[in-house]
């Protein structure tokens, strides 16, 4: 088969935009046979934008030749080819004006994108814009946004593309042949001819996985696995973990030939072992730099294998528990003198429900068309590659997410040992690994969701690492408080009805009308006597969620918000005037859809007794499932209206102009006595460890949060502070101008943006760049991006800014990495949990100390209750919230021995006030100097061009 692979440059995207460059290479079967590329001269000048994103400028294509000479070299090459191209579209359409405007037939061949194609075959991809993909492959692209080196390039990745195509199963072609009709996309077209070289050629099938109900997979039945080792690998390790860990230490000094002691490391692995065999709880933190990882993972380890003690580790983040099993795990389990077992256990709706997947495949359930039959493809490849079945591992674009939703493992329409594919089961498969492992990998989330599951989801376990502790009352909050989201009470009902064509309760209707019994026929008019009530459900909800909405608009200022939320608390001593109004019409809701419900209950009762023989067995196991979700959502939204509990604090939050996006929040106002009950109190040994967990050289504030007393005579709580391994006197210099404005006044505002954006470029241009620079205001993050883009833009110094340029936090940063002379303007997410080692970053600015805003309403609540107490809140609760969230921030600097920088602080309240100190004192012992704001510049060149550390 042959190929040409195309990429034009223009003059930009609208029909009156010329092609200024021709990029066209032609691959046979699977090799490059030629080349054609040329400039093009478009008669028009080349916009600046357009010039500074190729580097063609006016001069370059002024003796080029015209279009009609190029497209006289180019048709020949195109006779009998598949146009493949990156977003193929574009160039398409550029291709048809130009063969039209030269007197040539329009092309009329089969047109591939290679997007489509990576998004199928590569389901992990986690990016598709060119350059990107290059890096993914190992693929040098030498001159992006030039058309002959795109061209190049985007060659060479279909031709991975067609490897791939080549390795993948019969079975699975012919799934995906299923889901691209052949007849009206040429991307089907192309998995057909797939299929037919493949049957060709059926000795090269080769099969890796198994082969169930249709479908290709890479994983056999789980509960096979072989045991780990035997019991007499326990009897022969050390005694004491001493000797223990000699052992493993020589074995990593052979395995790293530049390993060297860290002493933090050492005493946290003594400290943890220890707290684990005194069954004690251990508060420790361990700066960057630590080895924090291993050094609660090892002793873990020792202590479950000697002990036979089941140990598991919780994350706050979804990351950080990849990281440990993709790079921690497998290191242990090559250095370890035995074997072990490591499981990582995620919210069950991390998990693909293949029933749920296979319904949707025979039904050709697309809702979003083209989009999910895309997604769909990219899930059936992934079927024959995943282990786990986890959602991690895919990359999903547009509506991938809500395609997920729907076919996601769930507890409410799960048939267990019914189910055909429960021994397949990648929920019940993470379960099984979980109940046999040696150590256990999981997260906060998943913790509270255990406790509030009574214990039924987890394995029993007595000993509990925490890492991120310093997140763990935070989310204890989340998940043991009650939320009504619009959407998710939209989604309840949807599910069951959203027109005559979509939801379960029509599906089921018509398979119950074409049955060939009386039955059927009346439980299918029963069906549809309830389709108007959940019609006006809706419509309730959605009056009801309109006049909330105009209530928190009514009393909320988005400007005094760190995200520009409208948020307005409910107090139940102080309701608005109209909430009475309000509670009628969430009665009504109550009674109509518990009338409705019942109803269903009862049906569905009568129907499961025939299910087998109408085959409607999953259908009515999902609409059960659907039945108890809105039973929740009903019974969230009844308990948040009522307001009833005073250990409840309530509130409402909107974007500033959707009433879609409304949420109706409650969460209790101190979780620790729950934490006492369920952890500390239950638990053998908990250890709880994170880089910020101090104030001040202090651990109160958090013991107190999380319900510790460490100044009880019988307390099992210890705490522990690890000095980093950094030389931060050598590494870090933070400066603060002690001259800078504050934010006070009527124009205090607008004074301080200016002067932080005219010092802020003064920097950016003596580092080049290489700066983070870390709001609490989105409001003012975007205010200082577009003067600072407006100042850095002679200077060839790129703005990148949260919510500007792009939401995603990981898309930022990659783009920060790949340009060394940029800014990037982040707030909320970019203060912790970004690792920009080496030279990428030079320059951290914290603009404001990250109080939280005192009128959130949860943050209200607690300051009203110390208030009560006698205790001063701002000390109490602000500074000491503050201060571990300006230590993440401040953890952004510097991530290895070898990194070196400035932390610039804009807000001088950190030496003017009495609380200050409590900032700076917080802080790894970096050189610390204040100094007028027009001697920054010169002490950062100063302190850059010191001798190297």
């Amino acid at each position: 088969m042959k190929f040409a692979v195309l990429d034009f440059e223009t003059t930009g995207s609208q029909t009156t935009d010329r092609i200024i460059q021709v990029g066209l290479v032609i691959i046979v079967d699977d090799t490059i046979t030629d080349r054609y590329t040329s400039l093009v001269n478009p008669g028009i000048s080349i916009p600046s934008s357009i010039i500074s994103l190729t580097g063609i400028d006016d001069d370059m294509v002024s003796d080029a030749p015209e279009l009609e000479t190029v497209m006289a070299h180019m048709v020949p090459l195109l006779q009998d080819c598949v146009l493949v191209g990156h977003q193929i579209a574009f160039d398409l359409a550029f291709l048809q004006r130009a063969l039209d405007e030269h007197g040539y037939f329009s092309f009329d061949g089969k047109v591939l994108d290679t997007i489509e194609a990576l998004r199928v075959l590569f389901p992990s991809l986690s990016s598709f814009q060119l350059s990107l993909v290059c890096q993914a492959f190992g693929i040098e692209h030498e001159r992006p946004h030039q058309a002959d080196s795109d061209a190049e390039v985007t060659a060479l990745i279909w031709i991975r593309c067609l490897m791939r195509f080549q390795q993948l199963s019969l079975l699975t072609l012919q799934r995906l042949s299923m889901v691209f009709d052949e007849v009206t996309t040429d991307f089907g077209w192309f998995v057909r001819e797939m299929i037919t070289f493949k049957e060709m050629f059926p000795g090269e099938d080769v099969q890796t996985g198994q082969n169930y109900r249709q479908f290709s997979l890479a994983v056999k039945d789980w509960g096979e696995e072989d045991p780990p080792r035997e019991d007499k690998d326990v009897l022969a390790m050390p005694d004491d973990f001493a000797s223990f860990y000699a052992q493993l230490k020589l074995a990593l000094k052979e395995r790293f030939k530049d390993y060297e002691d860290r002493e933090a490391q050492e005493t946290m692995l003594a400290e943890v072992e220890t707290a684990f065999e005194q069954e004690r709880h251990l508060m420790i933190e361990a700066g960057t730099g630590t080895g924090k990882s291993l050094g609660y993972l090892i002793p873990a380890l020792y202590y479950g294998l000697k002990h036979d003690k089941k140990m598991l580790v919780s994350t706050h983040t979804i990351n950080l528990q990849e990281q440990i099993r993709e790079r921690d795990i497998p290191l242990l389990m090559d250095l370890f003198p035995i074997g072990f077992r490591a499981a990582v256990f995620k919210g069950r709706s991390h998990y693909l429900c293949l029933r749920k997947f296979e319904h949707k495949m025979g039904q050709q359930d697309f809702e979003y068309g083209k989009e999910d039959r895309l997604t769909a493809g990219q899930m059936l490849v992934w079927l024959s590659e995943t282990e786990h079945g986890d959602d991690e591992e895919l990359h999903f674009s547009g509506k991938g997410s809500q395609f997920w939703h729907t076919v996601a493992s769930d507890t409410d329409s799960c048939l267990n040992r019914a189910c055909p594919w429960f021994k397949k089961c990648f929920y019940h498969r993470a379960r099984n690994n979980a109940s046999t492992a040696d150590l256990v990998i999981t997260n906060h989330s998943m913790l509270f969701t255990d406790t509030k599951a009574e214990s039924r989801l987890l394995p029993s376990y007595k000993h509990l690492v925490i890492d991120e502790a310093h997140h763990f009352e935070e989310v204890a909050s989340k998940h043991l408080g009650i939320e009504v989201a619009y959407g998710a009470f939209v989604g309840a009902l949807w599910w069951l009805y959203k027109d005559s064509r979509t939801g379960q309760l029509p599906t089921l209707s018509l398979r119950l009308s074409k049955a060939d019994n009386d039955k059927g026929l009346a439980w299918s008019k029963a069906i549809d006597t309830l389709l108007p009530g959940l019609l006006h459900l809706k419509e309730e909800w959605d009056e009801l969620t309109d006049l909330l909405y105009q209530l928190v608009a009514s009393r909320s200022d988005p400007t005094q918000s760190e995200s520009g939320q409208l948020v307005y608390r409910l107090k139940s001593e102080n309701k608005p005037g109209q909430w009475d109004k309000l509670l009628v019409l969430e009665e009504n809701m109550y009674l109509k859809s518990s009338e409705i419900l019942k109803k269903l209950d009862r049906l569905l009762s009568e129907v499961k007794d025939q299910q087998e023989v109408l085959d409607v067995a999953g259908l009515v196991t999902d609409i059960s499932g659907s039945v108890k979700e809105l039973y929740r959502q009903r019974d969230n939204l009844h308990f948040f209206m009522a307001l009833a509990d005073p250990n409840y604090v309530y509130w409402l939050e909107a974007g500033s102009n959707k009433s879609k996006s409304l949420q109706l929040i409650s969460v209790p106002l101190d979780v620790s006595p729950m934490l006492q009950e369920h952890f500390f109190e239950a638990k053998a040994s908990v250890i709880m460890t994170s880089a910020t967990l101090s104030v001040g050289k202090s651990f109160d504030y958090t013991c107190e949060q999380l319900g510790l007393d460490t100044t009880a005579p019988d307390t099992k709580v210890k705490t522990v502070q690890l000095q980093s391994p950094f030389n931060y006197r050598q590494q870090a210099l933070v400066a603060i101008p002690r001259d800078f404005p504050s934010i006070r006044g009527n124009s205090g505002e607008k004074h301080f943006l200016a002067e932080l954006a005219q010092s802020l470029a003064e920097v950016a241009v003596e580092t080049m760049g290489r700066m983070l620079v870390l709001f609490t205001s989105n409001r003012m993050l975007k205010l200082t991006h577009a003067a600072l883009k407006e100042k850095l833009s002679p200077f060839g110094i790129g703005v990148l800014g949260q919510g500007v340029d792009s939401s995603n936090r990981s898309k930022l940063t990659r783009l920060f990495q790949n340009n060394s002379a940029s800014v990037l303007l982040g707030t909320s997410s970019f203060w912790e949990g970004v690792d920009i080692p080496g030279d990428a970053l030079t320059c951290l600015a914290i603009v404001r100390l990250p109080f939280q805003p005192p009128n959130h309403p949860l943050v209200e609540a607690k300051m009203e209750n110390l208030k009560k107490l006698n205790l001063n809140p701002f000390m109490k609760l602000s500074v000491p919230q503050a201060v571990i969230r300006f230590k993440q921030g401040f953890g952004r600097l510097v991530r290895t021995t070898k990194d070196k920088g400035i932390v610039i602080i804009y807000d001088t309240r950190v030496i003017d006030t009495s609380y200050g100190k409590y900032f700076l004192y917080s802080l790894p012992g970096p050189k610390i100097e204040h100094m007028p704001t027009t001697q920054l510049v010169g002490r950062i060149k100063q302190w850059m061009g010191e001798s190297e550390i």
